[in-house]
């Protein structure tokens, strides 16, 4: 082993860059040269877009002081998936074509001996593919959804259950103030994890999750029974794949290589609220400002962990495998078994179950 690749995809998130450090300090120490991969892959499958070069020497001087900044010095992308890579065809019509075994080619070409692959579920399902091809690969768990299976926790998620709890408090005054409804939309296509976690903390009155299908009558009723008793606003927040019973979810278009984009279902509640509660209604989507800022203490360590137990991967003889919290160690798991996978919300699961306790509306 001499010369390791890093590469970031998918959305962003706090705690990248923290990961990128412990990667190069720790693999520095065993003599081994750090490269990034900017956007992705596509450093390596379109080096032509990049003047200042489609990879970047990663050194213990230039990951100096990053460890507490959000984004990724790499740069990422959620449109550049070598298996089904968007390319413009001669009909101006963008197709999806396989470049992986031109990937592949392209880390022979660089003499990079292993990747450190840092994503959600689609970006270590590409690692799992590559690494079936026979590239030495080592996943690391990312994502603000804490949707990935066989790890406990994803970095970035503590920061945006945390930020989105500070933002509902926020609300809770604007909300008594004038006796309004506040609908607050975060992030979480398909697990509900940020929208449970900060609804509960922040003691939002209804929590719409994609595990549940709601009924907005019911969460209406939640709203009118608390004007009953004198209290004449309430919080509601939905996660951004929330849908009602016998419903869709909510989607606003879908790109060439790229997933489908959810967005719109806090309007949709809010409007329906309004209607059935004659109380005013405004409506507030985190969106990306979930994704930004400095990651907390917590996703820090958990960050410098997963990175530095990437490379111990990799001195152990490791491949196919990604990192994974297992309290109190970060454990190895097979890529084959992540990919595919998604751990949603299990409906019996104690933060629910408070929920429940505490009077909150699930709407259903």
């Amino acid at each position: 082993m001499k010369r390791i690749a890093i590469n970031t995809g998918g959305g962003d998130a706090p705690g990248l860059n923290a990961v990128i450090r412990a990667i190069v300090l720790a693999a520095t120490q065993r003599g081994w040269e750090c490269v990034g991969i900017r956007d992705g892959y596509n450093g390596l499958l379109m080096p032509e877009n990049y003047p200042e070069g489609g990879l970047m020497t990663l050194t213990p001087d230039s990951v100096r002081g990053i460890t507490h900044l959000g984004g990724t010095i790499l740069g990422t992308t959620n449109r550049g998936n070598p298996l089904a890579y968007p390319v413009l065809g001669e009909d101006g019509q963008y197709h999806e074509i396989d470049r992986s075994d031109e990937l592949l080619d392209a880390f022979a070409e660089q003499k990079l001996d292993a990747l450190i692959a840092i994503g959600g579920d689609g970006s270590l399902a590409i690692a799992g593919a590559l690494a079936a091809k026979g590239l030495r690969v080592v996943g690391v768990p990312k994502t603000i959804d804490n949707d990935l299976d066989k790890t406990v926790a994803t970095f970035g998620f503590n920061t945006a259950v945390y930020f989105a709890t500070e933002c509902i408090d926020r609300l809770h005054t604007t909300a008594a103030s004038h006796q309004r409804i506040m609908v607050v939309e975060v992030m979480g296509r398909y697990a509900g994890w940020i929208a449970l976690n900060s609804g509960v903390a922040g003691t939002a009155d209804a929590i719409l999750l994609p595990e549940i299908p709601y009924d907005i009558n019911k969460v209406a009723e939640k709203i009118q029974k608390r004007s009953s008793r004198g209290r004449d606003f309430s919080i509601v927040v939905v996660a951004e794949g929330a849908k009602p019973i016998g419903g869709d979810l909510t989607i606003i278009g879908k790109a060439v290589g790229q997933a489908e984009r959810l967005g719109g279902i806090g309007h949709k509640v809010g409007a329906e609220l309004q209607a059935l509660t004659g109380k005013e209604t405004r409506v507030v989507v985190l969106g990306h400002l979930l994704r930004g800022g400095k990651p907390t203490a917590y996703d820090r360590l958990l960050s410098l962990r997963f990175g530095a137990a990437a490379v111990r991967s990799l001195v152990e003889g490791q491949t196919g495998v990604m990192v994974a919290l297992d309290p109190p160690t970060v454990n190895y798991v097979p890529l084959a078994d992540v990919a595919g996978r998604m751990k949603r919300v299990p409906l019996d699961c104690d933060t629910i179950l408070t929920g429940r306790d505490l009077g909150i509306s699930f709407g259903d």
